[in-house]
């Protein structure tokens, strides 16, 4: 383990399989706007639901462009196949 701090202090680090996560996912509540020129705040909607995750895509509460997306990765589910 490495020591970090000022001399005389000894500050552990963790190790790296301690570590815990910060979090799981993030979500936007403002993003820039290139219509508005401006952050603004942004309204989240589901585009469209893929083997992989959802995909929801940001639009601006002001004008309704589009600003962005992201793919919300759930458990993955078990295929049935008949």
């Amino acid at each position: 383990m490495r020591t970090i701090g000022r001399p005389g202090m000894s500050v552990r680090k963790a190790p790296a399989k301690t570590q815990t996560k910060q979090f799981e996912s993030l979500r936007a509540t403002e993003l820039y706007c290139p219509r508005c020129k401006h952050s603004m705040p942004v309204r989240e909607r589901l585009l469209l639901v893929l083997p992989e995750g959802e995909k929801y895509e940001y639009l601006c509460v002001r004008c309704g462009t589009s600003v962005g997306d992201r793919i919300a990765k759930g458990e993955p589910k078990p295929l049935i196949v008949y």
